[in-house]
């Protein structure tokens, strides 16, 4: 019994130190001043296990259409060259002032394909991905990904070309996305 006291009121000391930790403002949240360790370690743990546990059940479609690449080649030049960048693709001041820094998404081989459909469709919380999914049917994000496939074997060439009038021609007219599928 004593044993159970003492772990409640170690639990009690460091809910209150926490909480007086927290009210205190001392942690630096700005984006331009990186994590302590710690927290950086634990949520990059939680980033990948949680992307990981979601991805898994997702059922991935055929990506290797060429309509579908295309079309997820304009939507990558238009809404996620500013942050994940493409090969040739110069990095910016939009990027630079990130934290954490989007990952460099043509330099990533051998992704899962369910998992990067889980992370368009639904965003990642604390970092400046946005969730698509309340915006792109799963279709529009399925092509994404379709291209994301693609995108580490890309030469700057390629990128371009597939990308090109991306920005110029990119529009929408599912603002009302369907909720379906992951």
């Amino acid at each position: 019994m004593n044993m159970l006291k003492g772990a409640l009121l170690a639990l009690l000391v460091l809910i209150v130190a926490g909480g007086a930790y927290i009210a205190s403002g001392i942690y630096d949240v700005g984006a331009d001043s990186p994590h302590a360790r710690p927290v950086e370690f634990l949520l990059e743990a939680l980033r990948e296990r949680s992307t990981d546990a979601h991805g898994d059940d997702i059922k991935v479609p055929p990506l290797d259409d060429a309509k579908l690449v295309a079309e997820g080649a304009q939507h990558y030049g238009a809404m996620c060259e500013g942050c994940h960048l493409g090969p040739g693709v110069a990095d910016n001041e939009f990027r630079i002032g990130l934290y954490p820094k989007p990952p460099l998404l043509f330099k990533q081989h051998d992704e899962e394909a369910g998992e990067q459909f889980w992370i368009i469709k639904h965003g990642i919380k604390f970092t400046a991905m946005p969730a698509w999914g309340p915006t792109h049917s799963d279709q529009i994000i399925w092509g994404m990904v379709a291209f994301l496939q693609k995108l580490p074997s890309l030469t700057p060439e390629q990128y371009a070309q597939m990308t090109a009038n991306a920005k110029d021609e990119h529009e929408h007219h599912d603002a009302e996305a369907p909720k379906s599928g992951g």
